[in-house]
């Protein structure tokens, strides 16, 4: 009887390997394996106010970023990490500030700006639209606006030299 368990084991084994699992098309294994144009914005950034640093990831074929430093860690009353207490969403404070996705859904256009994205302000709870263009290879105009670009404000942030592994 363990025999023929086994056996049958061993031949669902094999035909599960046998069977193909295709990505989504908006994340196919093309789309990951290719770098883009766009992939000049990943690495890690440090906001002019040099209080947090953010690492740009793409995900398919979209950029994030999140915070992967922070000056101030932990909350300086309870000795705790900090969490996003400014959020709006009361369900959403108690959340750690360090490894938040603050940089959400940007994508690379041809006229090499990153575009219908969102940056999320930690210190004012605020989200905002947001356009990201890069100035020189390590530095970019991170400009964020509610409703009119031409109202809002930019930031300047400098790209960090991060060692070779």
């Amino acid at each position: 009887m363990t025999r023929r368990l086994g056996i049958w084991a061993a031949m669902a084994v094999i035909a599960l390997g046998m069977l193909s699992f295709e990505l989504p098309s908006e994340i196919n294994s093309d789309v990951l394996a290719q770098k883009t144009a766009g992939d000049e914005l990943l690495g890690v950034w440090e906001p002019s106010n040099g209080r947090a640093r953010v690492k740009i990831d793409r995900i398919g074929t979209k950029y994030y970023g999140r915070i992967v430093w922070l000056l101030e860690p932990n909350d300086p009353e309870t000795g705790e990490p900090k969490t996003d207490i400014n959020n709006p969403d009361a369900a959403l404070q108690d959340v750690p500030l360090k490894g938040y996705r603050m940089l959400k859904d940007f994508v690379f256009q041809e006229d090499g700006t990153w575009t219908e994205g969102t940056i999320y302000d930690p210190l004012s709870g605020s989200t905002y639209n947001c356009v990201i263009k890069m100035t020189d290879e390590n530095t970019l105009d991170i400009r964020g606006y509610i409703g009119v670009q031409a109202l809002g404000r930019t930031d300047v942030w400098k790209r960090l030299a991060m060692p070779k592994r």
